[in-house]
């Protein structure tokens, strides 16, 4: 019997070759049979693996997904829907900045390798990697490995214990996360608000560090500049701020908006993705309101925006001190901020602080 010649082998066995399929096409075409039109796949839906290409916004897919997932499993809050928004852009820069990167908002190799590591490093099963009980040799800096948990050990755990200390919250710095390390990470969480559980995700990462910063071995940013008496605001009994009579108009409106957001919850990350009207507000979007509300800002900003928002050093009315963890501002002479917002019931203080580790800056012509 005859062999076959491969064209009807190729036949016999269903096999189409392209060129083939592109002139079965052209037959039905002209016969009048209609043909469906195949969708070419979308470049930018194609991925579906994190790292197969960079992401910024304005993209969607699966891997955008994953990159959301990762961002909330070390305790950074964003929707997980597949879609790169401002929410999201938000998010990965706090995580740029927890790990010393640009924070750019868009998403590269680095950016991804480094996030891989912080959830591989902080995950039960990671053991290998540098996981509970190990040494975690391959850490350098505290958010390498995301969450810290007692039982773990390693040099992040060391710049942890070193932090808490320089924060005000007594560690020994031996690098094994034991009660009472865990204790004092229950006494830093309890101080800022934060959720009470003993484990470092990115939110104490990045409050404990700019608490740190603001040490006593860090410089200090120039004072709030001095105002007469009758330049001065006031704060009532009911812990709103009056402003003085002879205030710039901006000032009077700042002073207005943190009024309507004084006694609002604080909530870590509240007041970004939902900007301006949200549940609750953290530092740096509590600022935010309060400048948007005089049109000086259409968005929020983050703590560690604000040294290089405006101009450079303390205004006349209205002084801003940021760094990486915490920001607060001086304005009229009160202090508006997240801090002792428990004690006083109101982000609204008489009392100055320390300014050391902080970057100032205020708004122009303030």
């Amino acid at each position: 019997m005859p062999s076959r010649c491969l064209r009807c082998t190729r036949k016999a066995t269903g096999f189409v070759t392209a060129r083939r399929f592109t002139n079965i096409l052209c037959t039905l075409a002209l016969t009048g049979v209609a043909v469906p039109v195949i969708a070419p796949v979308s470049p930018a839906h194609a991925a579906s693996t994190l790292g197969d290409r960079s992401l910024r916004t304005g993209d969607k897919g699966k891997d955008v997904r994953k990159l959301q997932q990762l961002l909330v499993k070390i305790g950074i809050k964003t929707k997980v829907d597949g879609t790169f928004g401002a929410g999201t852009k938000k998010a990965v820069q706090r995580f740029q900045r927890i790990a010393r990167l640009e924070p750019s908002g868009a998403v590269g190799k680095k950016t991804i390798a480094a996030l891989r590591q912080a959830v591989g490093g902080g995950d039960a099963a990671g053991a290998d990697a540098g996981g509970y009980g190990t040494t975690g040799q391959s850490t350098r800096s505290l958010g390498d490995r995301l969450p810290l948990r007692p039982g773990m050990s390693g040099h992040d755990v060391k710049v942890l214990q070193d932090f808490l200390n320089r924060a005000g919250f007594k560690s020994a710095i031996d690098g094994e996360f034991g009660r009472g390390t865990a204790r004092a990470v229950k006494r830093f969480e309890s101080a800022n608000k934060l959720p009470v559980d003993a484990v470092v995700d990115a939110p104490d990462v990045e409050v404990l560090r700019g608490q740190a910063v603001a040490g006593e071995d860090a410089p200090a940013a120039a004072a709030p500049l001095k105002l007469g008496p009758g330049d001065r605001a006031t704060v009532g009994a009911d812990g709103l701020a009056v402003a003085p009579a002879s205030a710039p108009e901006p000032v009077k409106q700042i002073i207005a908006a943190g009024n309507r957001i004084a006694k609002m919850p604080y909530i870590y990350g509240g007041g970004h993705a939902k900007f301006p009207e949200d549940k609750g507000y953290d530092c740096s979007s509590s600022i935010s309101y309060a400048l948007y509300g005089a049109g000086l800002v259409k968005a929020s900003l983050v703590s560690g925006d604000f040294p290089s928002w405006g101009d450079k050093g303390p205004g006349r009315w209205i002084s801003i001190y940021g760094n990486s963890g915490h920001a607060y501002m001086v304005v009229a002479g009160l202090r508006f901020d997240t801090s002792g917002a428990k004690q006083d019931g109101s982000r609204w203080h008489k009392s100055l602080r320390p300014t050391k580790g902080y970057g100032v800056s205020h708004p122009p012509g303030l």
